[in-house]
């Protein structure tokens, strides 16, 4: 085998470089052997990440037996749940790239040739496919799966619908202190990303779909030993893939993305995909717009009906045959193209079973004809902005409601809480975009306060910041431009009419284009809120979430 590690390890000149790797406790056998990169992001705070010491052992057995030799290093990662509804959220996404900066950095800096990326919550699997696509080594994913339902008498429980949402129905009386206790404790039993399709397992499923991840990776319970022998396979098939020089872009291919985007939209995932793939994409040389999701959100329908806007749990989704029985309900739109497991999607498809057809349904049964995204266009968001359209009830699909108008998430969610939002009225959140954040806000908090107070099917929010995953209701994000940048969500005044139609993509401000114009050269835009550190440099050099939110080279 040529192998990149070559560099490293061949050669006379190379004797300090061995003599430092025999420092490590390898062998003189080893030496010949494939060397492969283990990025884990296990930490002790994050629930998705916290199981990853028991999966690092079987991935190392995998790689060991597979006859290569393992090297572990951390990535940083942060539990978007716990960072939500403060100035910590303005992290995450900013993350992102640091993640992708790192594992390049440390790849090609020891010249290994091979990568194992563990990982699971929301912009850890992102910033490590940024990273496969860029360095365009052999690499395979681990997600470490979902977390199990909890249990409050005989309701099963889910992190957002019975930690977040039950803050609105405790302001409104709905239910007891010591209820409220039971469900903080009892919401999240453990280990695993959270349990619904939210953004860590949306992307999960989507990495499963692209070919990245073995079949069943994206859905096997985190607790579970089906996700140990993932592990452990996983582990072996990396040695494979560098021993047979398959690399990252010959598997992320465009016809692989197109794949991923049609789960996403089959089973209703998380409206921060749209973020991350075209950010993926970017690094893959795909090129990959808005308009991509809308077109195949247009022809893919919605098969599955999962939390947060459906009634199944991501352990539901296992147990009726995970991503390979979806890709064989929509077997006649996914392209066949070729995966790290060595099966084409056609393969894993046709040797897939649909255990359950309550979960996932077959096309003609499908809970819609479109697909769970959709992208609006118009005079507030010239250049798209992005919803959960499967997330949004019949009465919502089309609304025409007063602006709210906030500089910030705390000042709307202070007046949401506070009984101040009323039927009728449309949320505008402003100035939380990926420069005016800076890092793009999530804005569970607010979104989840609508439902909890009972506002679900009368008020909208529209904001140039973005949603969790397990955010529902009627909630347009990344509203592009932004208002730092002149956006015209910076020129909407309080009282303004505005218009939401999902079904003909259209955001509009009820205002003409003169008056529009008038306002814009009027906005003064605020001096920036982080003015030092890293989210100082990230706001000066990060692009448009129209393009993915991604630094600018």
């Amino acid at each position: 085998m040529n192998l990149r590690s070559d560099a490293i390890k061949k050669g006379l000149e190379r004797v300090p470089h061995r003599a430092l790797l025999s420092a490590t406790g390898i062998t003189r056998k080893d030496m010949s052997k494939p060397f492969i990169a283990v990025a884990t992001s296990f930490n002790d705070i994050i629930p998705g990440h916290i199981g990853m010491r028991d999966l690092e052992r079987f991935i190392e057995r995998g790689i060991a037996a597979g006859g290569g030799v393992p090297f572990f290093f951390g990535i940083p990662g942060i539990c978007d749940g716990i960072a939500m509804g403060h100035p910590g959220m303005r992290y995450p996404l900013a993350l992102r790239e640091l993640i992708a900066d790192s594992i390049e950095c440390f790849v090609n800096a020891h010249s290994l040739d091979g990568l194992v990326c563990l990982t699971n919550c929301d912009k850890i699997t992102p910033g490590m496919l940024m990273a496969a696509a860029r360095l365009n080594v052999p690499t395979i994913v681990v997600t470490a799966g979902p977390m199990l339902s909890g249990r409050f008498k005989k309701k099963r429980l889910s992190l957002v619908g019975d930690a977040f949402e039950v803050v609105g129905k405790f302001k409104r009386g709905e239910i007891s202190e010591a209820d409220l206790g039971c469900f903080e404790e009892e919401a999240c039993p453990g280990a695993g990303a959270c349990q619904g399709l939210y953004t860590a397992n949306t992307m999960a499923c989507i990495t499963e779909a692209m070919g990245m991840s073995l079949p069943g990776c994206a859905t096997a319970l985190a607790v579970s030993a089906k996700k140990r022998r993932i592990a452990e396979e996983s582990g072996e098939k990396i040695v494979e893939l560098v021993k047979n020089n398959v690399t990252s872009l010959k598997i992320m291919t465009r016809p692989a993305f197109e794949n991923g985007i049609k789960i996403d939209m089959a089973l209703g995932g998380s409206s921060n995909t749209v973020l991350h793939l075209l950010a993926i994409a970017r690094e893959a040389g795909v090129d990959l717009t808005l308009k991509d999701f809308d077109k195949i959100s247009k022809d893919t329908p919605h098969i599955a009906s999962l939390l947060p806007g459906g009634e199944h749990f991501m352990e539901d989704l296992d147990y009726a045959g995970g991503i390979p029985a979806v890709l064989k309900s929509l077997r006649s739109k996914i392209h066949d193209v070729p995966t790290v497991s060595g099966m084409s999607t056609h393969k894993i498809a046709y040797s897939a079973v649909i255990s359950d057809d309550d979960v996932i349904k077959l096309p003609e049964n499908a809970y819609h004809a479109e697909g769970g995204i959709a992208v609006l266009f118009g005079n507030l968001a010239p250049k798209g902005a992005v919803v959960k359209q499967s997330a949004v009830s019949d009465k919502m699909m089309r609304f025409i409601g007063r602006a709210r108008v906030f500089e910030c998430e705390e000042d709307a969610q202070k007046a949401i809480l506070g009984g101040k939002i009323k039927d009728g009225d449309c949320v505008v959140i402003r100035y939380e975009g990926p420069k005016g954040g800076p890092g793009m806000r999530e804005m569970l908090a607010p979104t989840a306060a609508i439902i909890g107070m009972g506002l679900a099917d009368s008020v909208a929010l529209i904001t140039d910041g973005r949603f969790s995953g397990g955010t529902r209701g009627c909630c347009i994000g990344h509203v592009a431009p932004e208002a730092v940048e002149g956006g015209p969500i910076a020129a909407v005044k309080e009282g303004d009419t505005i218009l939401i139609d999902l079904a003909k993509r259209k955001l509009e401000l009820k205002i003409s284009d003169k008056e529009l114009k008038s306002r814009l050269k009027k906005v003064k835009v605020p001096a920036p809120k982080v003015q030092s550190g890293y989210l100082a440099r990230y706001a000066k050099m990060v692009s448009s979430a129209d393009l993915g939110a991604v630094l600018k080279v």
